[in-house]
């Protein structure tokens, strides 16, 4: 055996002289067994100590059994990181795929789980969760703008402005409704009384030329030679867009030009597909914007004439902010009274304009503006239309 050292009150006792005599008591009242030829190994002894010198002994306690521990509980399997939870998906359907990483997670028993976990585990109690949407190659088709608009109404989850009026006004060159693109047809220019033009439609017509003040001269001669020729593109009357090669006479409308891929030039000049060159050029126009102050070089004084002249009328005539009703009527009696060195007073006229408030320095109202017969003499009226408050009427005997 080995020397065992005790330590009890910074003393220090070598135990092995003791023991080997105990033992070679034993041996002299035990007779002597035959050796083995192997060795016995020394059986296993648990040994009880006191730590009082005076009273120093050993005694050899009875080898324990080992307790065979009850069988463990299956540890918890854990899906491995590369394994997902796939959620099967019809063609029509989206296909959606969760992937879950495992976490270290302590088996607590049914007393832990009430308690709330401690923030010193969080890096291994959480599991990252991600989601990946996978649209399938099939029949399925996303929703279009359309039909999600309709969707979000019936929700009442959109808050949408009243729907702008449709603009019925059509260009007599390309017979297009409404206002174009700035980089394209551009806006609509008054021609006549309800008869309007595209800005680049006008512009690009053969026989017209701009000014130096932007007026856009002989529209109206390529409006009458455009009635007869027909677009080489979608075959309809109003062409007036030709090729400036010599003795070609393919034609087309300015938005019909350029769905045929015609070349555009900065001096103005057009080539249809069979002539332009190949390739780009350094003189090719490709942007068609206008923003300088551009307009239709026209006879106002006939045009008025032609309003005056019709008698039931169901268009409105406006200049600026100046709305044009009625143009009223002087009779032969009424000639002296009714009129000045610069001006008529026709009995009837009407016309509204809308104007700076007299009450608000922030808002306009409407002013309407009359000429009324009183004993003989013009009378002036102007009524002040305001919403919420009543119509003021003013009066006097001159226009000033």
């Amino acid at each position: 055996m080995k020397d065992i050292v005790f330590c009890s009150n910074n003393c220090f006792v070598l135990y092995s002289a003791a023991v080997q005599a105990k033992h070679s008591e034993n041996k002299e009242s035990v007779p002597s067994l035959p050796q083995s030829p192997m060795k016995e190994r020394p059986p296993k002894a648990f040994h009880q100590y006191s730590n009082n010198i005076s009273t120093l002994d050993v005694h050899c306690l009875p080898q324990l059994q080992e307790k065979v521990s009850p069988p463990s509980s299956p540890p918890i399997m854990f899906p491995p990181a590369f394994e997902a939870a796939k959620v099967e998906a019809k063609p029509d359907e989206l296909k959606v795929t969760v992937k879950l990483k495992p976490r270290l997670k302590a088996i607590h028993s049914s007393l832990d789980d009430c308690r709330p976990p401690s923030k010193k585990w969080k890096g291994m109690k959480w599991k990252k969760w991600s989601i990946q949407i996978v649209i399938p190659k099939g029949s399925f088709k996303p929703p279009c703008e359309e039909e999600i608009d309709e969707f979000l109404k019936k929700l009442g989850t959109t808050l949408k402005p009243d729907p702008v009026p449709k603009d019925y006004r059509k260009c007599c060159f390309c017979h297009e409704e409404g206002d174009g693109l700035t980089d394209g047809p551009a806006r609509l220019l008054n021609l006549d009384l309800d008869l309007w033009v595209h800005l680049n439609c006008a512009l690009w017509s053969t026989e017209v030329y701009e000014t130096q003040a932007g007026a856009l001269i002989n529209v109206e001669l390529a409006l009458r030679r455009g009635l007869q020729m027909k677009c080489m593109f979608c075959h309809k009357m109003g062409a007036t867009s030709g090729c400036h090669r010599l003795r070609c006479t393919n034609i087309y409308h300015f938005t019909c030009a350029i769905k045929a891929q015609c070349m555009f030039f900065k001096d103005k000049t057009m080539l249809c597909p069979m002539h332009k060159p190949k390739g780009t050029h350094e003189q090719e126009l490709s942007y068609f914007a206008v923003f300088r102050r551009v307009y239709v070089q026209r006879d106002e004084v006939r045009q008025i004439a032609s309003i005056v002249q019709r008698g039931e009328r169901d268009h409105t005539f406006r200049v600026g902010s100046l709305i044009f009703h009625a143009v009223g009527q002087l009779l032969p009696q009424q000639m002296q009274a009714f009129h000045s060195s610069k001006a008529l007073f026709p009995v009837g006229y009407e016309a509204s304009r809308l104007y700076w408030s007299m009450r608000y320095a922030n808002r306009r109202c409407r002013y309407l503006c009359s000429i009324e017969e009183k004993d003989g003499l013009p009378l002036f009226v102007i009524k002040v239309v305001e919403q919420g408050h009543e119509d003021l009427i003013l009066t006097d005997t001159t226009p000033k």
